[in-house]
């Protein structure tokens, strides 16, 4: 892969994908099942919409193309695709059965490995999908606290508690809705300003892209038991990703409840939900959270694996050290371009690119022309054109990228300066169509779309009129 940055690039054939598409579009709501993976996410008209294969770093869409992939699943794939090691671990327990009549030993085992390496584990229950969890736990924190109210702040899934503090609240009671707050990230201020006495749990993502100023979650913390409300972490994205416990481990602030989910299992369906023993225990009557698919063998198998390959192989460090030689080196890139407006953020296990338009000005030789396209953000260019650009033109040179770097196991040092060798291809074009005031007619396709994530300022202590604005660009 590393040496096609010497080749011209080529735009791919997607004449299958398109074929697929075309079938769902009158099937499927929204043609896609997660909408971070959905059409809307994508260049049309550019990108594939369906992918057959992967291994490793590397996948292949239905038309025999093949991508370095940046976003892994949406997060799941810790350690790549068909990860030989994880991989034979299920198709071991295939060959015993995949749900049985009983218990199985696998929920023991996966939950004592769980418990040794996630900070304040005192109990373990698992679920499939990460919203199940998060449900859990703000049911859990209403129980123990007899309390109704819940404070957020970032992404927790589609159900009623959280989703109604989106735009896409449709079918959520308003009485349902007006229970769920949220607060800006760092912001200890805005969190004081929601708590009350009926407030039964601070939920938020301890960390997505910025970095959470030092006393922030301890002082989140002690805000939470000074009020007697449960602080509960959504570890999604972070946990066994940040450090092998997750953001507890890593920022040394243990949380009432943890939820996780994505790389526990490298890409099977498995969520976790760990905490207290007294605030757990109620799950043992009073509080109903069971499913059938819970103790489900082939994607606890696959966690035993995934777990042991994480911790032999010191993958928390290795994607750190990687992610932060790409990060850095993308930023380095930008600031020789005099390009400040595209920044890299994060850590270096998931780290995001972002764009703030400019103020139109000619680059040299060129002059600078208004159109509908350049008038529709302020600076005369729409952030999502501009990610859009960039996408098709990564797309363009094999690599499939949503905007994030999503590092995994098998992502190398090749694959790195590979992406920052496109990169420094690209960008100098993205300045370029800027400046000209011509980058919506440089685009291929249509742009992406907005979905509905922001972590900070929105819907601060919502009113019901408000509760209905949502955030926007969010990833589900």
């Amino acid at each position: 892969m590393p040496d096609r940055i010497a080749a011209k690039p080529a735009w791919p054939d997607i004449r299958q994908s398109d074929a697929l598409f075309a079938r769902a579009r009158d099937l499927i709501p929204a043609a896609t099942q997660t909408l971070a993976k959905g059409p809307g996410q994508y260049v049309r008209g550019v990108a594939p919409k369906y992918l057959r294969s992967g291994r490793g770093a590397r996948v292949v869409d239905v038309d025999g193309n093949e991508y370095l992939d940046f976003s892994m699943g949406v997060g799941p794939l810790s350690l790549g695709y068909a990860d030989p090691v994880v991989d034979a671990a299920i198709v071991a327990q295939l060959r015993d059965g995949i749900t049985f009549s009983l218990m199985h030993p696998l929920e023991v085992e996966v939950a004592e490995t769980i418990q040794e390496v996630v900070p304040g584990a005192e109990r373990v229950r698992f679920g499939k999908n990460g919203c199940d969890v998060t449900t859990a736990a703000v049911r859990l924190a209403r129980a123990f606290t007899g309390r109704s109210k819940v404070l957020c702040c970032g992404y927790h899934g589609w159900h009623d508690w959280y989703i109604g503090v989106t735009d896409r609240s449709r079918g959520i009671p308003a009485e349902v809705a007006d229970l769920t707050h949220t607060f800006a990230y760092n912001d200890l201020a805005s969190v004081e300003a929601g708590l009350d006495d009926d407030t039964a749990c601070v939920i938020l993502e301890p960390v997505t892209f910025e970095a959470p100023r030092p006393w922030f979650l301890a002082d989140l913390k002690r805000l939470c038991e000074a009020n007697g409300t449960l602080l509960v972490f959504d570890e999604m994205w972070t946990g066994f990703r940040l450090a092998l416990g997750g953001a507890q481990e890593r920022f040394g602030v243990t949380a009432d409840l943890a939820c996780f989910s994505k790389a526990v299992a490298n890409g099977m369906p498995l969520s976790v939900l760990t905490g207290r023993a007294d605030v757990m225990s109620l799950l043992e009557r009073d509080v109903f959270f069971f499913s059938t698919f819970g103790g489900e063998a082939l994607s606890l198998a696959a966690a035993a694996a995934t777990l042991r390959e994480l911790r032999r192989r010191d993958v928390p460090a290795q994607l750190d050290e990687l992610g932060t030689r790409l990060r850095d080196g993308l930023n380095a890139l930008c600031e020789r371009l005099g390009m400040g407006y595209v920044r890299c953020s994060g850590y270096g296990c998931r780290t995001l690119v972002s764009f703030t338009p400019p103020p139109l000005a000619a680059a040299p030789g060129t002059t600078v022309i208004t159109t509908p396209a350049t008038r529709a953000a302020p600076g005369g260019a729409d952030p999502l054109v501009m990610k859009s650009f960039v996408q098709q033109e990564l797309i363009r040179r094999g690599i499939l990228w949503n905007g994030f770097h999503n590092l995994c196991a098998a992502h190398t040092a090749d694959d790195v300066a590979y992406l920052l060798g496109a990169y420094a291809e690209i960008l100098p074009r993205l300045h370029a169509e800027l400046g000209a005031g011509t980058l919506g007619e440089a685009l291929r396709g249509q742009p992406v779309e907005p979905v509905f994530r922001r972590t900070t300022q929105f819907n601060l202590k919502p009113k019901r009129s408000q509760s209905r604005r949502g955030a926007s660009d969010v990833r589900a």
